[in-house]
């Protein structure tokens, strides 16, 4: 496979995979969705103990209470970077533009940089195993 078809794919799939989810997802759910400046969201604003709702995102430590089961002796070390990174992204002034520049397209499209170098310099070293 020539590696630009490779590279293509693989920067394409993560988000077919999530729209996927997500368009399939939202006819199934029945209850009231969070509505924010005339936007539906998938999920409702209701607290529920059962599953995370927008009151989490909203809420940080409520979620925190309620649906984390497995993480929580680490919160003392996760904590810093979570809130470092959420205060840096309310810093620019506007939060919203902040989190989808840095969270949703810069950091995703750093994280495909290194997978892509990644492979390559394996497929370098498989090519001078066998010379």
């Amino acid at each position: 496979m020539k590696r630009w078809i490779r590279n293509l794919i693989l920067l394409i799939i993560p988000f077919l995979v999530m729209v996927l989810v997500n368009e399939f997802t939202r006819p199934r759910i029945k209850e009231n969705r969070h509505n924010k400046q005339g936007i539906s969201a998938i999920n409702s604003a209701t607290k529920t103990t059962t599953k995370c709702s927008w009151i989490c995102h909203n809420d940080t430590n409520y979620c925190k209470e309620n649906h984390v089961k497995i993480l929580g002796n680490y919160f003392q070390y996760t904590d810093p970077v979570y809130f470092g990174i959420i205060k840096s992204l309310k810093s620019t002034g506007n939060y919203g533009l902040a989190n989808i520049v840095f969270l949703v397209i810069l950091f995703p499209l750093f994280m495909y940089f290194l997978l892509i170098k990644s492979l390559d310099l394996q497929r370098e070293i498989k090519a001078l195993k066998f010379e």
